[in-house]
């Protein structure tokens, strides 16, 4: 089992930065793929990154070169830095966990809400 609690959301003006944390219990964490995805109001949720446990990362199309993904597989610890913040950045922002060895994400958080004002 793994429980994941984020934390570090807020209200921030258009091209402000942000940092997520998402902190995740559980010894084997470094097995797990970690991801970050988001839900703006009446739509669906979205992927936004992902990180495996080597480091490598995937990003969707939208944030790419304003958000960035780690871990620290010795504090399991997920962040997401975001800069450079757009209004359509809004919504809430969940953690995601997944065995290397699985193909869907069954592990969430309970989400945090980032909202961008113009």
């Amino acid at each position: 089992q793994v429980q994941l609690v984020e934390s570090g959301g807020g209200l921030v003006q258009a091209g402000d930065s942000l940092r997520l944390s998402c902190a995740a219990s559980g010894r084997t964490f470094a097995r797990y793929v970690m991801a970050w995805f988001r839900q703006a109001p009446g739509q669906e949720r979205e992927f936004v990154a992902d990180i495996r446990w080597s480091g490598g990362s995937t990003y969707a199309d939208s944030v790419k070169g304003r958000f960035t993904i780690s871990r620290d597989n010795v504090k399991n610890t997920v962040l997401l830095q975001m800069n450079s913040l757009k209004p359509e950045d809004t919504g809430v922002y969940y953690c995601a966990a997944r065995h290397a060895s699985a193909s869907s994400w069954d592990y969430w958080g309970q989400g945090t809400q980032v909202t961008v004002s113009s």
